[in-house]
């Protein structure tokens, strides 16, 4: 027996409220961007600027250990991390405590660096410290700028590939449902004041190729259908393709959200932030590929050329593959 979380042949008129959906995401991507200049990010330590202590110790590693002994320093933002290498022996376990810059100060003071080795060599007699790196605000506002473009680089590429691919309204859609998908996110951040590092960067990259691939499998299915039924209007032709993939879509949602929620819970403190940047995506990526960019394209409309051969309907880049 074949597991269904979509029945077959279903018919759901997706379209019927579209202005109303539209509506509703601009109105939640309006309240995230409040959010993010009235709030701003919680930044962590790859932006704000700190101090990073590489410890080694004969003992096994317990970072809930490092830090119980670390929290009652009020020390603010501390990200502990065990670096693994094959190339270590038995007795070479290595850490890598990282302290926020403290208000008012280009780094880590050196009394507060030796409170925490001490308060490490309480619990840990044997801890080495190997070495002491600082970051200044001013390498981390670079940071900032050059993951911000980063972002904008993918979306504009993604424009581009969809113009080549399809045609302007599909390409205006796809990006409109991408910019939709990381404002939210970003909005979600700076409203639950979540730490903002470089790895919820990598998720914002991850969500934008996840939403980017549900959008082009619809998009593709609209494309084949526009040639199919040649005297449907355009939003009976959506929402024909949208069913047609909706248990593909379901299908791949819910798969990597089993894995996610499995990670959130069960992966630890060091990865929960990218892990719920990444559940928090596949859920709007799900939901923009169906709401935001095929109604941005019912809303555009697209001119149906059949003077043209089928297998170039759209433009002369149609035929370029995925």
């Amino acid at each position: 027996m074949r597991l269904r979380l979509v029945k077959q042949n279903t018919n759901f008129d997706f379209f019927s409220r579209w202005k109303v959906w539209l509506g509703i995401s601009g109105l939640l991507m309006v309240l995230a961007l409040l959010s993010f200049f009235l709030q701003g990010l919680n930044y962590g330590i790859d932006f704000r600027g700190g101090t990073t202590i590489r410890t080694q110790s004969a003992e096994p590693l317990d970072v809930g250990q490092y830090r119980d002994a670390i929290g009652g320093l009020g020390l603010g933002d501390v990200s502990i991390t065990e670096v693994f290498d094959p190339t270590f022996g038995p007795d070479q376990n290595v850490a890598m405590v990282r302290i926020q810059a403290q208000e008012g100060e280009e780094a880590v003071s050196v009394e507060v660096i030796e409170r925490v080795e001490a308060a490490l060599s309480e619990v840990v007699p044997d801890i080495e410290f190997v070495s002491v790196e600082s970051v200044g605000p001013k390498v981390s506002g670079e940071l900032i700028q050059t993951a911000a473009i980063a972002v904008l680089l993918a979306i504009g590429a993604v424009l581009i590939y969809i113009w080549l691919r399809f045609e302007w309204q599909f390409a205006l859609g796809a990006v409109a449902a991408l910019v939709h998908d990381v404002i939210l996110t970003i909005g979600i951040f700076s409203e639950l004041q979540i730490k903002f590092d470089l790895a919820i960067i990598a998720a914002l990259l991850t969500i934008v190729g996840y939403s980017l691939n549900d959008t082009v499998v619809v998009f593709d299915r609209v494309r084949e259908n526009l040639i199919k039924y040649k005297k449907k209007d355009l939003k009976e032709v959506l929402n024909i393709s949208i069913n047609e993939t909706l248990s593909r879509t379901f299908m791949t949602s819910v798969t990597t959200l089993l894995a996610l929620v499995s990670l959130f819970v069960l992966g630890g403190d060091v990865i929960r932030g990218f892990v719920f940047a990444m559940i928090w995506g596949v859920i709007v990526g799900t939901y923009s590929s169906i709401f935001v960019a095929s109604a941005i394209l019912l809303w555009l409309g697209v001119k149906r050329d059949w003077s043209k051969p089928t297998d170039t309907t759209g433009n002369q880049f149609a035929n370029v593959d995925a």
